[in-house]
């Protein structure tokens, strides 16, 4: 089964909307990795800012790879998360917390917001 998730909501006005804060990431990536998750029976794991993506979660590079896509989906290309992780050694990828991506998905939105 199949899950979408609505992106961010466009405005009918052409005013730019403020940069997501960090507890609407939060719950976007959640909502996220619940879809990945979905397929291991763990849709309902608490996901926090401290939950890691290895030893909570216990995701596997492929699982990386469509948590990936799904970001792509849902924030289209400003949110690069092969970029993220692509200056990381082994030890720093298998120690990134939810909150490190949430961190890096607000710092990433707000630049795009200030162009």
């Amino acid at each position: 089964m199949t899950t979408e998730l609505e992106g961010p909501r466009a405005d009918t006005q052409p005013a730019r909307s403020p940069s997501p804060d960090t507890a609407t990431v939060l719950a976007d990536i959640s909502a996220i990795l619940r879809v990945v998750l979905e397929e291991y029976g763990l849709d309902d794991f608490e996901i926090t800012m401290e939950t890691s993506f290895h030893d909570d979660l216990e995701l596997e590079s492929i699982d990386l790879v469509t948590l990936s896509a799904q970001l792509r989906e849902f924030y289209g290309e400003r949110v690069n998360f092969a970029a993220f992780v692509a200056d990381r050694g082994l030890e720093e990828i298998i120690e990134l917390t939810v909150g490190d991506l949430v961190g890096h998905v607000v710092d990433t939105l707000a630049v795009v917001e200030v162009r």
